[in-house]
This record gives structure tokens, sequence and C-alpha cells, in this order.
């Protein structure tokens, strides 16, 4: 087992069966550590081993181990996690120190097929790979909600408003309202002090006087409930014409929306399943081309130099032939490996850069493949959108006719009973006309008049109650403005936070780039370039039938002439070191942006042959201002232009 001595502060790695390691327990401490000598040295499984710990699952079991592990000892914490291989390919489990993965895979671990790195060379969307940590769709949920509690704050403050306005005339006519009622009781008054005075008169006739009154009396309550069925009628007539119009509205709604959300696309979920079985193929191989390589680097460092047979004689084949011969039957039971002669080291490099690049395309495809089906899911999320919609509506709208059909009932129940009171007053109309006589006429229409008084006197008295009702919900309205006016401020407040968000990130991906770029330029001197530096812009691209704002990030090359003009060129005109420092410095700026500084300890540096020596000295210097433990893998020429005191680690 290789060792080295602990120091303080320093994590220590336990590794067991990890890439082409056996066993392995190194101690990485604060600071620059350099991973140092020849191809095939185990620098990249190191590298590796400390991704898989910090919760990655981008490692690689030895070819002849079926289990593996890597422990984690740093600060306080101690962290594992096991590989094991299975009959379906590797699985990892144990607690990883990273809860989230995806940021520190995009922009800390910085190996040859990281995402962020490639990204300037391939022209990606590198929008999309600073802001895929962020879960933009959640962002632009909450930012729906907020507008909706806005608008509803809205609404209310317009009805509050609206309602104020009416205050001054409700309080008229309460005032109108209680001096009719004083009035009609006044008249009430003297009316019943008449019939008193004329009843004196009319002793003999009481019964005939009880009766006729009683006959009044019920005749007022007749009428009073006559009334009453007759405003119930128009407040329902008034209910359904809102509800029609709220029907309507519906309808309309639904008219608008797609009879089919998902349009011609029916065989989504299939194209789905498709990509997702493509991209689990594409994993599978990749990973088998990794074991391949490291099984094969280990030979080279043991000694053993049979050549690979998947190549022809001439050193070249198709992509399918290479990986058809490379992943039979996996690595351990593979007969075709070799030919059994002896050839020298060089073929053997030259086979193993071959594989290498084989990864690499295998490793563009599946991102090809990851991007179509993120862009197929985003669809299938619109299409599950619009059918929630046409649920909710069509829901709303079998609300609203059974509303309605309700309501409906209840009109022709009170048009019924309408009809009925009508014939009741009616008969007792005409049972008061046989009691009157000439006797009692004059008694009779004082009778009448007041139970016209008492009768209308509920009216005024029912109208005021309902005026006064009006007037309390108003003022308890005013009273709860203030709050409401608050609270719509807290909202836009964080509506513009939300945003401004995504924004925000945008603005500070751009210009952790550019000032990080410009400085490297600086310290690297490339002959005539001049500036490379990313611009935000906005284009206008079409989403389903219409078209939408979009941000995007444009990258600019800036060269000068020998005679110091400046000129445009492109990323594609940029030589292979300095694609490589292009990138590396993106990915810095996505370190930054996401402030992985403050959760992710280890940013981690390897293949960099494409960059000088000096260079990647200033380069190493230059990254090591940000990260925690900085851990970069080098040939052993490369890393002799380093710093002599950063910590070394020379063979694993």
């Amino acid at each position: 087992m290789a060792t080295t001595e602990q120091t303080s502060d320093a994590a220590r790695f336990v590794i067991e069966n990890v890439g082409g390691i056996t066993e392995a327990e190194v101690d990485i401490p604060p600071g620059t550590t350099v991973l140092s000598g020849e191809n095939a040295t185990n620098r990249t499984s190191l590298l590796q081993s400390i991704m898989a710990v910090m919760g990655s699952d981008d490692a690689t079991l030895k070819g002849d181990a079926s289990e593996g592990r890597v422990r984690l000892s740093i600060r306080d914490g101690t962290y594992e996690r096991v590989l094991t291989r299975t009959g379906d390919g590797l699985v990892i489990n144990g607690e990883g120190y990273l809860d989230d993965i995806e940021v520190a895979d995009l922009f800390a671990f910085l190996l040859e097929t990281n995402e962020a790195r490639q990204a300037v060379a391939r022209g990606d969307d590198l929008r999309e790979v600073i802001m895929r940590p962020v879960d933009t769709e959640a962002i632009r949920q909450e930012i729906d909600r907020l507008k909706a509690k806005r608008n509803e704050i809205d609404d209310d403050l317009d009805t509050i408003e609206s309602r104020t306005g009416e205050l001054a005339d409700l309080e008229q006519r309460r005032s109108t309202l209680r001096e009719r009622i004083d009035e009609k009781r006044t008249a009430i008054a003297e009316i019943e002090e008449e019939i008193d005075e004329h009843s004196r008169d009319l002793e003999e006739s009481r019964k005939e006087q009880d009766e006729l009154e009683a006959q009044l009396e019920e005749l007022r309550e007749t009428r009073s409930d006559l009334e009453r069925v007759r405003h119930s009628i128009e407040t329902q007539q008034a209910s359904i014409t809102s509800l029609e119009q709220e029907r309507n509205d519906l309808q309309n709604d639904l008219a608008d929306l797609p009879e089919t959300p998902m349009g011609d696309r029916t065989d989504l979920a299939a194209d789905i399943e498709s990509l997702r079985d493509e991209r689990q193929e594409l994993n599978a191989e990749i990973n088998e081309l990794q074991r391949l390589i490291q099984h094969n680097e280990e030979r080279l460092e043991e000694g053993d130099y049979d050549v690979l047979d998947a190549l022809d004689a001439t050193g070249t084949a198709s992509d399918d032939a290479i990986t058809d011969q490379l992943l039979a039957d996996g690595a351990a039971s593979v007969v075709c490996w070799t030919c059994g002669s002896t050839v020298d080291r060089e073929q053997i490099e030259g086979t193993l850069g071959r594989l290498r690049e084989l990864r690499s395309r295998k490793v563009t495809q599946l991102n090809d493949v990851k991007d179509d089906l993120e862009t197929l899911k985003a669809e299938q999320q619109e299409a599950q959108r619009a059918r929630r919609r046409r649920d909710d509506l069509e829901e709303k709208l079998r609300d609203v006719e059974d509303e309605l059909e309700r309501r409906r009932t209840q009109v022709e129940s009170l048009r019924d009973r309408r009809d009925e009171l009508t014939d009741e007053v009616e008969r007792r109309e005409a049972s008061v006309e046989e009691l009157e006589s000439e006797d009692f006429e004059e008694i009779l229409d004082l009778h009448k008049q007041a139970n016209q008084y008492e009768f209308e006197l509920d009216k005024l008295e029912s109208d005021l109650e309902e005026v006064t009702d009006e007037i309390t919900e108003v003022e308890r309205m005013i009273d709860r403005a203030d709050d409401l006016r608050a609270e719509r401020d807290d909202l836009l407040d964080d509506l513009d936070d939300q945003r401004m968000k995504i924004d925000r990130i945008e603005e500070d991906a751009v210009e952790q780039f550019n000032e990080h770029m410009d400085a490297i330029l600086e310290i690297l001197s490339y002959e005539n370039i001049e500036r490379i530096w990313i611009e935000r812009v906005t284009r206008t691209v079409r989403e389903g039938r219409g078209t939408v704002e979009e941000t995007a990030f444009d990258i600019h090359v800036v060269r000068t002439t020998e005679s110091g003009t400046a000129y445009e060129d492109t990323i594609d005109h940029l030589s292979e070191s300095e694609r490589e420092v292009t990138g590396l410095v993106f990915a810095l700026a996505g370190y930054l942006v996401h402030d992985l500084y403050e959760t992710v300890p280890f940013v981690l540096l390897d293949s960099l042959e494409a960059i000088d020596a000096g260079r990647i000295a200033e380069l190493v210097a230059y990254f090591s201002d940000y990260a925690e433990y900085l851990v970069v893998a080098l040939l052993e020429e490369d890393a002799q232009a380093l710093d002599a005191d950063y910590h070394r680690i020379t063979g694993i």
C-alpha cells in the first residue's frame, strides 16, 4: 500500500481498487498539490477517487476487482463510498462529502472530459452550462405565483377603492332611511291613536273589529312575504346572469386550448424512453472504454507491451468496429485484445491515444443525447401543463353548470311561491272587503293605512339593515387596505428579487469570465490575442406558435495584426493551448459564480499537456488563489516548471 505522511489540516484518502490503484493512503494538505509522473502512473485514478468520495459517479473499478472503496477524513468528518461490480454495471453507494454533486462535476472537477471545460471548444451553449445548476423552472413558477398573488391584491384594492367612493352615498342613504323610519313610526303612532279613538266609540262592534284587525295583520304579513320572495327572485336572477358570464368565459378559455395538448407528438414518451436507453448505452460504453484504457495503462506500467488488436495494422478503424471489439464480453474475458507479438511502447501508447479519442467522441455523442432528452422532457412538461389547465377549466365549468342548474331550480320554486302568495293576497283583500261596512268604513281605512305604513316600515328597516351591513363591510375593507398595500410592497420586492435572480447570475458569470480572462491573457502573453470575452445578448426565438426573448452568451475573440490593428476572430481559430485555457477560465467563472469555494474544497486539474510548461505554472498559480485544495496532475517535465514549494506526490 502506497502511503504519505499526514500533516495538520490535511485531507486523508484511503483508496482500494479504484482505477489503476490497488491500495493507497494519500494525504493532501491545504494549498496546491502536484501529482507528477509519466502516463499510466495512477494520477487520474487518484483524481477520480477524490471525485468519487465527494459524491461523483464518474469513477471506475480496478479491472480485476469486484469491489473498491474510497474513504476521506477531513477536519472532523469521515466519508466513504463503495464501488461494486454487478451484472448491470458499476454501483456506487455510501455517503459522499457533497449533497449536490452536479455543480461540482461541472465547475470543480476539471478533468479531460469536463463539460464546462470543453463547452468553449465545442461551441456549446455557454449560458445553458452556467445556468444548469439553477432551477430556473422553480424560479419561473415562483414568479407566476407572486404575480397571481399581486393581481389578487390589486383586485382587492380596486374593489376597496371603488367601495370607498360609495361610502359617502351609503352614509347619506342610511341617514335618509333613519329619517324616513322616524317619520313612518310617527305616522303609525298618529294613526293608531285615531284608531283607538274610533275604537272607543265602537265597543259594541269589538268582535267584528278584532276579526278585521286580524285579517289586516295577515294581509300585511302576506304582502311582506310576497315582497321578500320577489327580492329573492331578483337576487337569484342576478347570480344566474353572473354564472352564465363565467360559463361563457370558461368555454372561451377552453376553446383557446389545443384539443390534444401534445399535438402531433403522441410518441413523445416513447422518444424520451428511447433517448434514455441510448443515454444508458452510451454511459455503459464510455465506462467500459475508460476501464479498458486504464487496464492497458496498468499493463504498460507493469511492462507488458502486448499490442491491442482492436485496430488494424495501419492504425485505423471505424468507431463501430473499435467499439464492437472493445466491448465484447467485458475486458476480463476478451480473447482478441492482443496479437501475441511484442511491439514497442510508442505503438501501444498511440493505440491508447486513439481509444481516448473514441471515448471523447462517445462523450460528445452522450452530451448531444442529453441535450435532446432535456428538450423533449421540456416539451412533455409543457404538454402536461396544458393538460392540467384543460382539466381545471373543465372541472370549473362543470361546477358552474351545476350551480346554474341549482339556482334555476330555486328560481322556479320561488316563482311558484310568488304565485301562491299573490293568490293569497287577493283572497285576503277580498276577505277584508267583505268585512267593510258603513260603520267601519273610517276605521277600516285607518287600519288599511296603518297596515300599509307597517309594511313600508318593515321595508325601510330591512333596507337600513342592508345599508348598515354594507357600511360596516366597506369600513372593514378600508381598515384592511393598509395591510394589503404593505403586503403588495413586500410582494413586489420578492417579485423583483426573483426576476433579477437569473439576470444577476448571468451578469455575474459574464463579469467573472471577462475579468479573469483578461487577467490570464495578460499573464500568459499569447501572441496577437488582444482579448477573449463573453457578451450577454438577447435574441428572439420561436416557442410554439409565438416568439419569446431568450438570453445567450456570445464569445468574442479579438486579435491584433503586426501593425497593431485589432480585428475579430472566431473561437475555432484559437490554438489548442488557447482553447484549453479559455475552457478552464470558463469553468473557473462557474466555480465562482455558484460560490463553490464555500462548499467544495477541492478543485482538480488534469490533461494540461496542450499548454506549455511555463504557462501551466502561471495558470496553476492563478487557480490556487481560489481553491482550498488545488490538485493538479502533470507530466514530470511540466511539473518541474511549478513552484518548488508546492506539495508533490510522485508515485501512487
